[in-house]
Formats: structure tokens, sequence, C-alpha cells
């Protein structure tokens, strides 16, 4: 629905309507669920949305600001802060490196097709034009672009949508589809490797795709990764190391840490005989609070985790 006001054509929002769809704050909120005192609130306390303004002061919302409200939605259901929610919605780094040669509209466009030719692959349940279209993605760009950037954002999108008819079946196929061929990327880049890295969930904590894509970021040079399941018991975590013997326990969350997980680390981290490093969204939000125990957080960006790993087992990052 293209919004249509009597805005001079020398305005900001007569420049954007121009180039895409704008919609009031009304509109917004009955798509997203969002009410307006909210919405505006998210905007003069926390920036976490930029709509343009009319002349006359009214807020106009693209379907980028409504892409990122549902994000903020999800995120504060999943139990982080409503004030700690911008800097988990602020990777964008692959995208800024593209930006320095082409803009951001032109990237994102690109990603835009990308996503909707697996849609549609998808949605006709597809494997074999799924598979084309997903090694076409790996030879165009580096792996943590074509996760974070291309292939998550849309399972994201289709996991909230699962209500309607036939989204489900949708989400399921993208997701089986993306677990199988993920693990077995990890299953090759595992076999020649001395170095043996376990990565585990904090049970609850994410989806076994989320755990499965950290572990082939952390998948590379001399490290060899096993993923344990993601309903693998904290308690038996250090049972498990002792029989594996791996140079290090990566835990991985994409929840909001809770008041006692630092303790809960620190004990874990005692009983094992390797290093402790924490990794997702949770590596973030709880780094303040594990400084100077001996717990490293790793991050949840693609292109830093794997080395941040590497620096660490030698010695070289400080916890």
């Amino acid at each position: 629905m293209v919004v249509i006001t009597d805005v001079s054509p020398a305005s900001q929002a007569s420049a954007a309507l121009e180039r895409e769809e704008l919609f009031p704050i009304r509109e917004v909120s009955r798509l997203t669920g969002v009410n307006p005192v909210t919405l505006r609130a998210w905007e003069r306390r926390y920036g976490l949305i930029e709509p343009v303004r009319t002349e006359s002061g009214h807020r106009l919302y693209s379907m980028t600001d409504i892409e990122r409200v549902r994000s903020i939605v999800e995120w504060i259901d999943r139990g982080v802060a409503v004030s700690k929610v911008g800097k988990i919605l602020a990777k964008t780094e692959p995208l800024k490196a593209l930006s320095q040669i082409i803009s951001d509209d032109q990237v994102k466009a690109d990603y835009q097709q990308w996503q909707d030719q697996v849609q549609r692959a998808v949605s006709a349940f597809d494997d074999l034009e799924l598979d084309r279209v997903y090694s076409q993605i790996f030879a165009s760009y580096p792996l943590p672009v074509v996760f974070q950037d291309i292939l998550l954002p849309l399972w994201r999108r289709l996991l909230q949508h699962r209500e309607a008819f036939g989204q489900t079946s949708e989400w399921l196929f993208l997701d089986g589809f993306l677990r199988t061929r993920v693990l077995g990327r990890i299953l090759v880049l595992r076999k020649p490797q001395p170095r043996k890295i376990i990565v585990s969930a904090l049970a609850g904590h994410c989806r076994e795709l989320e755990l499965l894509v950290a572990a082939l970021f952390l998948s590379g040079g001399e490290t060899g990764v096993r993923v344990l399941t993601t309903e693998q018991p904290f308690d038996e975590l250090t049972l498990v190391c002792e029989k594996i013997k791996p140079q290090a326990l990566v835990l991985f969350s994409n929840h909001a840490p809770t008041a006692e997980l630092p303790r809960r680390l620190n004990r874990l981290a005692l009983s094992l005989d390797c290093p402790l490093l924490l990794a997702g969204d949770a590596a973030d939000l709880a780094q303040d609070a594990l400084a100077g125990s001996p717990i490293g957080c790793l991050g949840n960006e693609g292109a830093t985790m794997l080395q941040r790993l590497t620096q660490f087992l030698a010695g070289k990052l400080d916890t």
C-alpha cells in the first residue's frame, strides 16, 4: 500500500515515496502487533527505528522498518531487554564491507533476489532447484554472508509465519535441507584436522540449525568441530569432555543470559580440563559479566568467531 501525502517534492518523505512503499504508523501497528506508543518510544528512547517524516511531522515506515520491528519483537520475546536489542541488530559488517563498493540498496536488492529464488524453490518443495540455488549462493559469497545475510533471515521469516497454512511445511522443508547441507560441510572439514573442538548449545537456547551454522563458522584451519545435540544436559558436559578430551568446549546461546548464567559457567569451567568459551548473541550480552573470568567470549559474527577461537587457543586473546 503506497501512502499518498501532500508533501512537497523536495521533502525527504516525497523522495522516499518515489523509491518504495511507505506506511503510516497505524498500518505498521496493524502489521506487527506493536502499538503506536511503543513504536514511538523505540524510536525516541532507543533509536531502534528511523521512519521518515512528512512536512507535517507524520511518520512513514518502509518495509525494512517493518521487518526491523518484527525482529525487535522476536528478541524481546526471547528475553532480551529492549535497551540491548540495538546491539544485536547491528550485525551489518558484511553489508558495510560491500557497501564500500556498491550502495546498501544494491546490496540488499542482491540479497533479496537470492532469497526470492530460494523462496520459490521452497514453495514448490523442489529440492533439486533449491540445491542449485544454494550452490550458486555459496559460489558468489563468503560463508558469513551466505548465512547471516541471505539464508538465515529467510529461514527466520518462515519460522515467524508458521501459523499460516502451508508455512510450517515450507519452513520444515528449508530447515531440513539446510541442516543436512551444513552438517555435511562440518564433517568434511573435520576429517583431516587434528584439533577437536566441542560445540554444544545451552538447552533450549537455540534451534539446531543455528547451532550447526555456528559450528560451521568455527570449522577451519586446524580446528575439527564435534557438535552435540541441542538437548545435551549441561550437568553432563564435564563427562563428555573427559571422554573426548577436546581442545576447548564452546557453548552456544542466542538467548539473553540469566543472572545465574555466569555462576553456572564458572562452576563448569572449574570442572573442565580444557578452556570454556561462549558464542552466540549471549556472548555479547554476557561479556561484561564474564570479564576477568576464565571464560572467553567469541561473539556471534561468523567472520570473527573462528579468529577469536584461534587467538584464544594460542593464548593471544584475553577473557
